[in-house]
């Protein structure tokens, strides 16, 4: 294989990953800073000063139950709560020092009561210290490429070093979704766990159509933060407010605007051939490239055929196996990467066979190998 060539294609009808929001017909949003994003390729759909940092107040603990999921805990282990994980300001669970209880009630109760001494709870139990726990806050918004964020404290009271914009909140609700014990509780409008009664605090379990729930915020200097997720048709939509007087309207005004746009659209399958390839060294000149999987993409209306294909791959010589990976297909829209797919050879070729020996070479190698026998060569 020969140096990475690069060849541009339009394409009729391909994919996509990310794009710049769409702005006509957009809906008036009150917030400061807003988002909505699809969350399976996280296309942004909508956008208002979306990179913008801020304080996020009490939205921070999607994070911190995303940490606290991650760091191998047992659910059903008992924690014993310390004096100083207790008697915090706002939202409480009331916990009281010496009290034993299951690290799956405190999760239920940080995201569903918002409880901020259960976040001082987790961060002391799952971290080992609160320090340690949110350095690890930090080092996983780093993973996800939450380039704008930064985390003080697990329960976002803080107005010192603690920010995030309404973007990288979206990313982080991707990768809430993601953990299916976080995305059921989130999900959960109330449940009684350990004596304590949890009711979830967002309004929109009971008020948007496949709501997937998400989180609350409020504190003076953050205003109303909430991030929200719902489900229609397939499709998955993240939408993030932050400053936000009117925030539940907002939410539902901007998922119904986006769900009536958007639609997910297979738009290339798994072995479907992309383009013909040169290939050389063998008999056959060209090989089929194709999508080593697939992949369906969030469009509007019209947008499928403004899709272009660009492929990054390696140059074919024979022999060729099939199933060989060449590279990857990258689909753009307006300039803007969108997605990508393997792309694969989708049949083996095989090297230039050498020439066939005609009779008289055969006769030749026969009569030069019995004068060697005799002359005892």
């Amino acid at each position: 294989m020969t140096a990475l060539k690069r060849y541009v294609w339009a394409a009729a009808a391909l994919l996509l990953l990310w794009t710049g929001a769409p702005r006509a017909g957009a809906v008036d949003c009150s917030a400061a800073s807003a988002v909505v994003m699809e969350a399976e390729t996280g296309r942004v759909l909508y956008e208002k000063q979306a990179r913008q940092r801020r304080p996020i107040a009490s939205i921070t603990k999607l994070m911190t139950a995303l940490v606290a999921l991650e760091s191998g805990h047992d659910l059903e282990e008992n924690v014993t709560i310390r004096p100083e994980w207790t008697g915090i300001e706002g939202s409480s669970l009331y916990l009281t020092p010496g009290e034993n209880i299951r690290l799956e009630t405190l999760l239920y109760g940080l995201l569903l009561r918002s409880g901020n001494d259960g976040a001082e709870a987790i961060a002391g139990w799952c971290g080992g210290s609160r320090e340690k726990f949110i350095a690890r806050m930090n080092e996983r918004a780093a993973r996800l490429g939450m380039t704008d964020s930064h985390f003080s404290d697990p329960s976002g009271l803080s107005d010192e070093g603690h920010w995030s914009s309404a973007y990288d909140m979206a990313l982080l609700a991707r990768a809430c979704l993601a953990q299916p014990e976080l995305a059921k509780i989130v999900s959960t409008r109330a449940i009684t766990l350990e004596g304590r009664a949890l009711v979830n605090h967002n309004k929109l379990l009971w008020r948007c159509p496949g709501c997937l729930g998400m989180k609350t915020g409020y504190t003076k200097k953050a205003g109303r933060t909430l991030v929200s997720a719902a489900e229609r048709e397939g499709m998955t939509l993240i939408c993030v407010t932050l400053n936000d007087p009117d925030d539940w309207a907002d939410h539902i005004a901007l998922l119904d605007w986006a769900f009536g746009r958007f639609a997910m659209e297979q738009v290339v399958r798994a072995g479907e051939t992309l383009c013909r390839l040169p290939v050389g060294g063998s008999l056959l000149p060209f090989c089929p490239a194709v999508a080593g999987e697939g992949a369906a993409l969030c469009l509007a209306q019209g947008e499928q055929p403004r899709l272009r294909l660009e492929l990054d791959r390696t140059a074919l010589t024979a022999p060729v196996a099939a199933g060989e990976i060449l590279g990857r297909a990258v689909y753009e829209l307006e300039g803007a990467a969108l997605a990508a797919v393997p792309l694969e050879t989708g049949a083996a070729l095989p090297d230039l066979a050498p020439p066939r020996r005609g009779p008289l070479a055969w006769l030749q190698e026969r009569l030069g190998g019995a004068a060697k026998t005799m002359t005892g060569g």
